[in-house]
């Protein structure tokens, strides 16, 4: 599979001999896609490839039984009647060889294809890097920890994306209204491992003929659209063949940015005494420092103007983030992150401590956020990066290229003459050159600078065109989704107020080195802050799913305490009929017991059986009076989702372009989307094989509440019963009557009967050592740092040891949450009442951070101490003696805030006049229907 070789010749003493195997219709070799059926009236088999030739109709006409086709791999094994398995005695004689071992020989053919299991015995080749720790004696330690992961990650991503090329692509050639040209081509995601994304350079190749010389361009991608075709916009417009349409070829292309950018986070972090304040500084490295609270006048309503009403869950996030130098908001499904983020940044943008930069891992996340934010009247720049200045956006306006172009001054008509003379000549003289950059340059500044807020992606947050820029207040959201060093970039650009919102319920980041994940590149900066004992605020209500969707979600992965925020009539659809088995209840288990095969790839899987279902039920939804947009098919393959695209479009009952214009994508990419109606095709039915990444708890919870009005799920019960969260699923769907089989104009209740569970499964970017039941072992201690300036730490060293022996904030608690993830550690105590907090402070320069900006000086990261230029959180300037431990007021006490709601005390799945932080991360519930 790893080495893409999917054409195979029996061996010459085989029962069939020296022979090759290809489709009898087409020649196709691809053994990943090769059956066969019987022949009725022969004694012999015939071998037809799965697509196209199992659809093609003249065959439907011969003597053969089409429905009767099985793939030729069965289990990951070829059928024995074509391999024979060796027996017994031959298999004593013969060298043993793992499955792991297998997959590492085929690892290191990327980079060596004569390896052999020799290899795997040489030192150095199966190392695993240092594992992340919980805990970092300095950032020198923490870059020694990291840098190498990142590498690892870059190492791995380059490989893997300079291996990806494609031959023979047919290109359609246009011109883009910046008179760029566009060529457009087909790019099947079910032929590369990697996920192509808007702004991804790509190199287009053609290698001549007789008419038309070798030819290449490199150019961005601009759109992908949902029938896989690649818009890509070229950078260079002259000598391009666009009368030749077909025989180019199309590779990958590299770029270093964001791993160049984690790499200088790191060491800004390490060495930049400014880069952030004292008491993020050793919060981040999970230093033990007394609590701190920001000295800030609250407003009368945390509401912000252009937005929902907050509830009270929601107002108290608001109300904690706003007096908290460090703030983590987890939010569930469906609870209004991103409007609770637009109110925090307005709120923080009013206090006057400078500009606010809002980052988010994903340009779609940081889009939705810019135009909330925009909503409430602040004025707002979201910075893309050059390569996606051309990729459309819902928030074109605010983007700081299209601000450049509609700038209105003197100095800019003298820039849109030299931007027209760019775009009609290709290239202007140097000296134009220049004065058209230096242009540009200047105004770029001017518009950031007028900017209340900055929204970019974590990795845009390195833009040379925010080097120089400081930013006080930093909001990360969708953080669960990003890797620590990615957080960072914003973070060290003079961070002293950090919220970072996220779900670390949900998916994390995607990290596509299998090493470098399981040394913990794939824990988020948020998940290593729970672990340390930061409770995160829980929004509590969700105003997506019909009430009986959330049921499930909220009592296995939030402990019962998501309420619903809409009702059932406003979840009922008028008009609508569709065959739900309990009419009050959108949703229902669909009983499957199709095999799974293995894709074309090699790499996934499909269900033909279950796709042919998706269709059905497609088709049901759509004659019921659904429209195609509020539909969304999902899948945890990609092998499927590719399957149920072309099974659509060909065997749809309907017309073909309703087919179409119905998304159909993996789960992964579903996160923080929604749909009407949800479609969720499992694919996995096996005999051993288990059901892979759906095991992963997080997975299922996303694929569980993307759905507003019902759900439908297809799969066996049989294999999916085996892991203990499915069993609940399932056994709580047939307690609802909702788990059924048959015809969907007729569907019975299914009696099959369910797999013992398993053991627990154990989500382990969230809980590394040990087995089920066991506690984070040292893979989340103290590590000593290997750093070679260890030694020469100065001011940055504490006299006595950093971190007390033991685990850090109390002990755990045994045990493992009923859906996988780990119990939490005994938590912190709630939300500080009205007592006094002493904010100490040593070294140079040591003041608040008021609305008094002070020039960076030399200074320590001392406890509660600034680094250089600030010592305590933000807040009105107070006099502060230098190089003293003093009180700075009594915080709480002289700090008291009229509370909106008097029973705003930390609560875990209280009503609504009882938001709060939630004690226990994950922990059991009072009451739980739940195995």
């Amino acid at each position: 599979v790893r080495a893409k070789h999917k054409e195979v010749c029996l061996h010459k003493d085989s029962p069939l001999g020296e022979t090759i195997l290809e489709c009898y219709n087409c020649g196709c070799r691809n053994v990943f896609l090769l059956g066969f059926i019987s022949a009725k009236t022969e004694s012999v088999v015939v071998l037809l490839c799965r697509e196209p030739c199992l659809n093609v109709n003249a065959l439907k006409d011969m003597n053969w039984d089409l429905s009767q086709w099985c793939p030729l791999i069965d289990d990951r094994c070829f059928l024995q009647w074509l391999v024979k398995i060796p027996s017994e005695k031959e298999q004593l004689r013969a060298r043993q060889i793992s499955a792991q071992q297998i997959n590492k020989v085929e690892e290191l053919w990327k980079t060596n294809p004569d390896a052999s299991l020799e290899d795997l015995e040489k030192p150095g080749v199966d190392d695993e890097p240092q594992p992340v720790a919980l805990k970092y004696e300095d950032a020198y330690q923490y870059q020694n920890v990291f840098a190498p992961l990142i590498k690892l990650e870059a190492d791995y991503d380059k490989m893997m994306k300079e291996s990806q090329s494609k031959d023979n692509v047919t290109v359609r050639w246009d011109i883009g209204l910046n008179k760029k040209r566009i060529a457009y081509f087909v790019f099947p995601k079910e032929d590369n491992e990697l996920r192509l994304v808007p702004g991804d350079e790509l190199r287009l190749r053609y290698s001549g003929d007789a008419a038309h010389p070798a030819w290449q361009s490199v150019g961005h991608v601009i759109k992908l659209t949902a029938q896989e075709e690649v818009a890509l916009e070229l950078r260079a417009s002259q000598g391009v063949p666009v009368d030749v349409n077909h025989g180019f070829s199309v590779d990958f292309v590299w770029k270093s940015t964001s791993f160049d950018r984690m790499q200088g986070a790191m060491k800004t972090f390490a060495v930049d005494e400014t880069s952030v304040s004292g008491y993020i500084y050793h919060h981040l490295l999970g230093h033990e420092v007394e609590v701190q609270m920001v000295r800030n006048a609250l407003p009368r309503r945390f509401g912000a103007p252009g937005l929902p009403e907050l509830n009270a869950s929601q107002v108290f996030a608001v109300k904690s983030v706003l007096q908290k130098p460090i703030s983590l908001i987890q939010g569930p499904p469906g609870t209004g992150k991103t409007v609770t983020s637009a109110a925090i940044v307005y709120h923080m943008a009013k206090q006057g401590q400078g500009q606010v930069l809002v980052c988010a891992p994903s340009n779609v996340a940081v889009d939705q956020l810019a135009e909330k934010i925009s909503a409430t009247g602040l004025k707002v720049v979201r910075l893309c990066a050059k390569s996606r200045e051309a990729v459309s956006s819902p928030v074109e306006h605010l983007t700081l290229h299209y601000q450049v172009q509609h700038l209105d001054t003197s100095e800019k008509s003298e820039l849109h003459k030299l931007q027209q003379l760019k775009d009609e000549q290709g290239e202007l003289s140097s000296s134009d050159e220049k004065k058209y950059k230096a242009l540009k340059r200047a105004t770029e500044r001017e518009i950031s600078q007028s900017a209340d807020v900055i929204c970019c992606t974590c990795v845009g947050a390195g833009d040379p065109r925010l080097a120089n820029f400081r930013f006080r207040q930093v909001l990360i959201d969708e953080s669960t989704q990003a890797t620590e060093p990615e957080c960072l970039i914003p973070l060290v650009l003079g961070a002293k107020q950090v919220v970072l919102v996220g779900d670390h319920c949900q998916l994390g980041p995607v990290i596509m080195c299998k090493k470098a994940a399981r040394a913990g590149l794939a824990q988020s900066l948020f998940e290593r802050l729970i672990l340390l004992g930061v409770k995160p605020i829980r929004l509590q209500v969700q105003y997506r799913m019909h009430p009986c969707l959330s049921e499930f979600p909220s009592n296995s992965f939030y402990e019962g305490t998501l309420q619903n925020g809409v009702t059932i009539n406003e979840r009922q659809s008028s008009g609508i009929d569709f065959p739900w088995p309990v009419p009050n209840r959108p949703m229902f288990f669909y009983v499957q017991m199709g095999q799974e095969e293995i894709s074309a790839s090699g790499t996934s899987y499909l269900n033909r059986t279950e796709a042919a279902n998706v269709e059905k039920i497609v088709t049901t939804f759509l004659r019921s009076g659904v429209v195609p947009s509020q539909i969304g098919v999902i899948t945890p393959y990609e092998g499927q989702r590719a399957y149920i695209v072309n099974y659509m479009s060909r065997n749809g009952a309907l017309r073909q372009q309703l087919y179409k214009e119905i998304e159909v994508a993996s789960v992964d990419s579903f996160q923080g989307r929604e749909k009407d109606y949800i479609i969720l095709s499992c694919v996995r039915s096996n005999e051993h094989q288990g059901i892979g990444f759906l095991n992963d708890p997080r997975r299922l919870n996303v694929a569980l509440t993307r759905a507003r009005y019902g759900i439908v799920i297809l799969g066996n019960p049989k294999v999916l019963s085996k892991q203990a969260l499915w069993n609940g699923l399932l056994t709580h769907y047939k307690e609802h009557e909702c788990l059924v089989e048959g015809p969907l104009n007729n569907l019975k209740q299914s009696m099959v009967q369910f797999q013992k569970p398993k053991k627990i499964y154990n989500d382990r970017r969230l809980f590394f050592g040990g087995g089920p039941g066991i506690v984070p072992s040292d893979n989340f201690g103290s590590a000593a740092s290997t750093s070679p300036n260890a030694d020469r730490r100065g001011s940055r060293a504490r006299a006595g040891a950093y971190m007390p022996p033991g685990p850090p904030n109390g002990t755990h608690k045994p045990g493992v949450h009923p859906s996988g993830f780990p119990m939490p550690r005994v938590p912190l105590p709630p939300f500080p009442g009205p007592q006094p907090y002493a904010i100490p402070a040593r070294g140079a320069v040591h003041g608040p951070v008021g609305a008094v900006p002070q020039v960076p000086q030399p200074g320590t990261r001392g406890f509660g101490a600034g680094r250089g230029n600030g010592g305590a959180p933000i807040g009105s300037h107070l006099p502060h003696q230098q190089g003293t431990q003093q009180n700075i007021g009594t915080i709480g006490s002289s700090f008291n805030f009229p509370l909106e709601n008097p029973n705003s005390q930390p609560s875990v799945g209280g009503p609504l006049s009882q938001p709060g932080f939630v004690n226990n991360i994950i922990g059991p519930r009072a009451e739980s229907n739940f195995p």
